[in-house]
């Protein structure tokens, strides 16, 4: 399986994550990334290869173009009003307020922030823009023929909306995908979310579609972020009524349970008949991560690979969260080598 990996995602390195009260190191580090690529490159996983450069007309396809002129912007328009730290927002567009766009830098990152811990930095918008093209890359492979690839995408995406950055996630990379795949022929495209935290992003981009499924197992948001997103009664709108699949979990939720989960919607992406498969690939439903409330283990990721490999339709993995770091890499190629192996 190739793995599609840009040393850019080094440009995010921010220094300031909101949690708990208090300023503290981001979860969301550059080291994740590293233990990832090693863990790749110590089991030979295959080729590794520097993603392909698309421009932003991939991008606009999901993502609005205000948007995305604001993340390019930010941090140089931060500083340039002389603020000294990282920007993050501290007033949002809440019920009842005008849902309007303040030209303040301070203002527009209310208005399109969904969450307050996520800080944006110098290097974020190139390494967003990398992840993407990782992103777009492998679904490019899929379309020449191959039967998997691995886009190692830092900053993560799932969490980004048409509209909306948080949660570490600047631009979809996951949904880029899809819609890629989309325009390159694929009639339908299906999208399986295990990370632990819901893919609101994911699900915005998509609820009104019919050709593009998505399928989410997650914390139940009653008690895990993103809190307003991700209830099984949210089932899509309009033409996209029904292919919108969440399967939230509750705490301490252990494998057997979410095995059970996982085969229930991957039952549901077998009947979609999807021509491509893309894995929004969070490992954060690790029992030693330290901002989730899942219970397994290292041993059954390799086992649900194998599960998603049983599905055969040509498969994306393109990696979301994981933040007990030191185990990141075997947790993530745990499941890209179950698939291989099955």
């Amino acid at each position: 399986m190739i793995t599609v990996y840009s040393e850019e995602h080094r440009l995010r390195n921010a220094r300031t994550e909101l949690h708990g009260g208090q300023l503290v190191p981001p979860h969301e580090c550059p080291e994740r990334a590293q233990y990832v690529l090693d863990r790749v490159s110590a089991v030979g996983l295959g080729e590794i290869v520097a993603p392909t450069r698309y421009g932003l007309e991939p991008v606009l396809r999901v993502h609005d173009r205000g948007f995305v002129e604001f993340l390019e912007h930010a941090a140089a328009e931060w500083a340039a009003a002389g603020n000294r730290g990282e920007a993050i927002p501290d007033c949002w567009p809440a019920r009842r307020m005008a849902q309007r766009r303040p030209n303040s830098i301070a203002g527009k990152l209310g208005y399109y922030a969904m969450a307050g811990e996520t800080s944006i930095t110098p290097g974020t918008w190139e390494a967003a823009r990398a992840a993407a093209d990782a992103a777009l890359t492998g679904a490019e492979r899929l379309q020449g023929g191959a039967r998997a690839a691995f886009a190692l995408c830092r900053p993560p995406g799932h969490h980004a909306a048409r509209d909306l950055y948080g949660g570490y996630c600047f631009l979809n990379n996951a949904a880029i995908a899809a819609q890629s795949l989309r325009d390159r022929g694929a009639a339908r495209v299906a999208i399986l979310d295990v990370d632990f935290h819901h893919g609101n992003g994911t699900q915005d981009i998509f609820y009104e579609r019919d050709d593009v499924l998505f399928v989410s197992l997650h914390g139940e948001p009653a008690e895990a972020f993103p809190y307003f997103s991700g209830y099984a009664d949210e089932t899509g709108a309009g033409a996209g009524t029904g292919f919108n699949l969440n399967l939230p979990l509750p705490r301490a939720t252990g494998f057997d349970a979410w095995r059970a989960a996982l085969a229930g919607g991957l039952k549901r992406i077998r009947s979609f008949a999807p021509e491509a498969l893309v894995v929004s690939l969070g490992v954060d439903t690790f029992a030693g991560d330290p901002i989730s409330f899942f219970r397994l283990q290292s041993a059954d990721f390799a086992s649900y690979g194998g599960m998603i490999a049983a599905c055969r339709v040509p498969t994306l993995f393109v990696l979301e969260g994981g933040y007990a770091v030191a185990e990141v890499g075997v947790n993530v190629v745990n499941v890209l080598t179950g698939f291989e192996q099955a």
